[in-house]
């Protein structure tokens, strides 16, 4: 997914920056970047992140950055925030997202005689390619509504000039950015900041003003906010973010994302009676599910896998297999006195390829010693890959889907009869999953009671990857 964070302030905002585009380390594990425009000019630095954590790479650049605005970003796919030189001026820019038609576009920019000079694993840096359409338009605003209205998937987007610092999110909401005004409690220079998660202003003496909303363009100066551009009528938030992706302390629409996980946990123990003697999580995630799920039930809460924090991150977001499975090898720890002949109920936020949770969480379990494992994810089986983020890409890769090949012989056959929950197909495809996973039993929660927990109106939310529309 990634994540972005930008800042306007009356001083050197470059501490501020270089934490807030640290608070959103949890959404991306490849490359990230400061820039910031100042005294000298604009100046900027980008590293690779897949070998270290964000601090210890930019420790050194931020203390010797000054300027009174400034952009950063995290994220799987492409190096940046890039600089910029066009007919507006230099600019810095930052986006993350998925551009489906990227191919198509630049394909297009070059018969128009265009060059690309950046690179991202071989193919064009998304962020240039971006760039390459504002500034093919008549200003930078008209240029930000081309790129709303030219891609498909989604791109929320920070840019940054001389005078001002452009925020904007993706035409359908899909993906959040909220703005923050510095709080009288505060010694940071004064100013606004806007970021992905509005749990970035915590810790950073901003409070939050309002999220943007669904291709809403704003620019941040030093006199304040200015509309460029208002929201469009059409909203359709990632459900995903409340389940697994949003970090705990944020709020989206208003709605708390660990609120949302402890009433989805509820909402799982309402429709279980299995027996057992506690609940627990699958750190991160899972843990704002299971509490709730043990509000509920009146299970206690235990913690048989404890997550190692430093140097591992989560185990969903890297590119490639192998990665992962470090990630997931070394990241929890079994405590054996407290799996030993118990029987529980593991909450996780969703099953998305299942390996992981397969291959270093359960086996790790009955390892050591558990007696019965009831796995209860939080969202629906996955059945189709993300077309907004860089997550999970081909169907191949999804449980679900190897469910289905199976059962209907090499043939996806009807999907519709494998998204009713009530439906003998359904029934068949977690039966094999929960087979796959080696586990005692397997129950999904249904997307009716998911969607209820979020609290959204349903058409506000986006569904595709449990719907496929």
């Amino acid at each position: 997914m990634g994540g972005l964070f930008g800042v306007v302030a009356s001083g050197n905002c470059a501490k501020t920056l270089f934490y807030g585009v640290d608070y959103h380390s949890h959404l991306g594990t490849e490359n990230a970047g400061l820039a910031v425009f100042g005294p000298g000019g604009f100046s900027n630095t980008i590293h690779r992140i897949s070998q270290a954590q964000f601090k210890s790479r930019f420790v050194d650049d931020y203390q010797t950055m000054n300027g009174t605005r400034g952009i950063g970003a995290i994220d799987d796919e492409s190096p940046q925030p890039l600089l910029i030189r066009s007919k507006f001026g230099t600019y810095a820019l930052a986006a993350t997202g998925l551009i489906t038609n990227k191919d198509e576009l630049a394909g297009k920019l070059l018969s128009d005689g265009a060059s690309f000079n950046e690179m991202a694993d071989g193919g064009v840096n998304s962020v240039e390619l971006v760039a390459q359409l504002i500034n093919r338009s008549a200003s930078i605003v008209d240029g930000i509504v081309r790129v709303q209205q030219s891609i498909e998937g989604s791109v929320c987007l920070l840019l940054m000039t001389e005078n001002g610092l452009y925020a904007a999110r993706d035409r359908y909401g899909r993906f959040p950015l909220v703005i923050g005004r510095q709080s009288a409690r505060s010694d940071s220079p004064a100013g606004h900041a806007v970021a992905t998660e509005s749990s970035a202003f915590l810790n950073l003496g901003y409070e939050q003003v309002r999220s943007l909303g669904p291709a809403e363009i704003v620019r941040l100066d030093a006199a304040g906010i200015h509309d460029e551009q208002p929201p469009g009528p059409d909203k359709q938030v990632c459900a995903f973010l409340w389940i697994y992706t949003g970090y705990p302390a944020s709020a989206y629409e208003g709605v708390s994302v660990e609120n949302a996980r402890e009433r989805c946990g509820q909402a799982m123990a309402r429709g279980d009676d299995v027996e057992a003697d506690f609940v627990t999580g699958v750190p991160d995630s899972g843990v704002g599910h299971a509490i709730g799920y043990a509000m509920e039930s009146g299970l206690p809460f235990r913690r048989p896998l404890v997550k190692y924090t430093p140097g591992y991150g989560r185990s969903y977001t890297p590119p490639s297999q192998d990665i992962r499975d470090l990630v997931a090898t070394m990241k929890l720890s079994a405590v054996r006195d407290v799996i030993k002949g118990n029987r529980m109920v593991i909450c996780e936020d969703s099953i998305v390829r299942g390996t992981q949770l397969k291959n270093f969480t359960i086996r790790k379990l009955w390892d050591n010693g558990a007696r019965e494992i009831h796995i209860r994810p939080a969202c629906p089986p996955l059945m189709f890959p993300c077309r907004f983020a860089s997550s999970t890409r081909t169907v191949s890769e999804l449980a679900a889907h190897r469910a289905i090949r199976d059962l209907e012989g090499g043939d996806r056959g009807n999907g519709e009869e494998y998204l009713d929950h009530h439906s003998r197909k359904y029934a068949a495809m977690v039966e094999w999953i929960r087979r796959d996973l080696g586990v005692t039993s397997l129950t999904y929660l249904p997307i009716a009671e998911m969607i209820a927990a979020i609290g959204l109106p349903e058409e506000q939310l986006c569904l595709y990857c449990w719907r496929g529309r």
